[in-house]
């Protein structure tokens, strides 16, 4: 089970952009994620009528290492980690491991 989903709020724990929360918008591969507004880096854009893009230099959030964010628990207010309990019917959850709390109850 994946520990880390798109959607999820994300605390970055290490790296330029250390203590910066927010959304995973994509995964790109099994370890990376984009996190909206982290690692984000200028890159020169040439225009394409075509596809109606204006050139210039655009803003682009790049993937971070999975290892390098946590996800953010609501109760603590702060980055934890991750653990996968066995429900009674069968079902695999994740679970903060500070409070043992349901993610996404």
């Amino acid at each position: 089970m994946l520990r880390i989903k798109k959607g999820d709020e994300v605390v970055v724990i290490s790296g330029r952009d250390k203590g910066k929360r927010g959304a995973v918008l994509r995964r790109i591969d099994a370890e990376h994620v984009v996190v909206e507004g982290v690692n984000r880096v200028k890159k020169h854009q040439r225009p394409n009528p075509m596809k109606n893009q204006t050139g210039g230099i655009v803003d682009k959030d790049m993937p971070i290492h999975i290892s390098n964010v946590a996800l953010f628990n609501p109760a603590t207010k702060k980055a934890d980690r991750i653990g996968i309990k066995s429900l009674d019917d069968g079902r695999k959850v994740r679970v903060f491991k500070a409070n043992g709390e349901q993610v996404d109850a």
